[in-house]
């Protein structure tokens, strides 16, 4: 049997990983997070999982969870760009000490393998477009509180590699712009849905009207849950020592054309109009996804599919939280 702790275990990528393992009954789950931002239900009710209710900056509490642990997969950070300009001291407090917490706890223990969640936002602007995973991490401008996330990520990725002790394999994953099923609004593609379902008054108009950030023309490459799950399970795996991996799609797209997407799958017709985008944002995002896809699993889902399942989940949600 593995034992295997995921923090941040009740989130968004967090519920789907532990619903994913623990099909594995060889696989024993423990899911921690503090469900500042997770919810407890999302998990699978299995014999081989467990949910506790721990803050990953209280080492106390998780020192005992540690013992018997093989496997650290380490998720929990806060997350949604609103929290990284508007509660940016709490970006950061969760990020450093939860981290350098289960580092210190993991040198402490007979851990095998530590497994750290990084993400796209320390290539912030990349120099180039697809982006691997050489590119230089950057952190334009320290008075940016958006940069208390993509900071934290790298000091985090640092951490991870120079702090645990040998003995530990060390791999870094670097997710890109994921989105899904219950996932909350703090993401682009669920904000979206939002916005366009109460514009359109419970889609009884099918037409909308929607703000836009920035031109339309920046890019992203969205990567739809089930497709970055196999991903993660390749790199927990076959991924090497010290090493780190880009997971997401190389099928990049405009913002523009993501809206309108979403608009044809809900069958709203919108009127979109341009706001100014918020200072640090990245014109163009694209991983560069070779060395992952070389452990042996590519992305399955098209956009335009993983949209169309995510809308009608948004769309049957938001129906139903309006009829309470």
């Amino acid at each position: 049997m593995t034992n295997i702790l995921i923090t941040g275990g009740s989130g968004f990528l967090g519920s789907h990983l532990v619903n994913y393992l623990s099909k594995n009954k060889k696989n024993n789950i423990i899911a921690l997070d503090n469900n500042f931002r997770g919810i407890t239900k999302n998990l699978k009710k299995r014999k081989n999982v467990k949910f506790k209710r721990i803050d990953i900056r209280k080492k106390d509490k998780i020192k005992n969870i540690m013992k018997n642990v093989d496997v650290v997969i380490h998720l929990a950070f806060i997350n949604g760009t609103n929290y990284f300009y508007e509660k940016p001291e709490l970006v950061i407090d969760v990020g450093l000490k939860g981290t350098l917490n289960l580092i210190e706890l993991s040198n402490n223990s007979n851990i095998k393998k530590f497994i750290f969640a990084s993400s796209s936002e320390v290539y912030q602007k990349p120099y180039k477009i697809p982006t691997d995973e050489k590119e230089m991490c950057k952190i334009p401008n320290v008075k940016n509180p958006r940069y208390s996330y993509g900071a934290s990520k790298l000091i985090g990725e640092i951490a991870t590699l120079h702090m645990l002790k040998k003995g530990i394999k060390k791999i870094i994953f670097r997710p890109h712009n994921l989105y899904g099923t219950k996932m909350g609004f703090n993401h682009i593609i669920p904000e979206i849905i939002s916005k366009i379902y109460k514009s359109s008054k419970k889609f009884k108009k099918n037409t909308a009207i929607i703000k836009m950030q920035g031109s339309g023309d920046e890019t992203r490459s969205f990567c739809y849950i089930d497709d970055a799950i196999k991903q993660i399970e390749k790199i927990l795996n076959k991924g090497k020592n010290n090493e780190i991996y880009n997971v997401g799609t190389m099928e990049e797209v405009k913002i523009y054309n993501v809206i309108n997407i979403i608009g044809r799958s809900l069958n709203i017709k919108l009127h979109i109009k341009k706001t100014k985008i918020k200072e640090g944002s990245t014109s163009r995002r694209c991983p560069n996804m070779k060395k992952t896809f070389k452990l042996g699993y590519k992305s399955k889902f098209r956009l335009r599919k993983g949209i169309e399942i995510v809308s009608n989940w948004y769309k049957h949600h938001l129906y139903l939280q309006e009829k309470k």
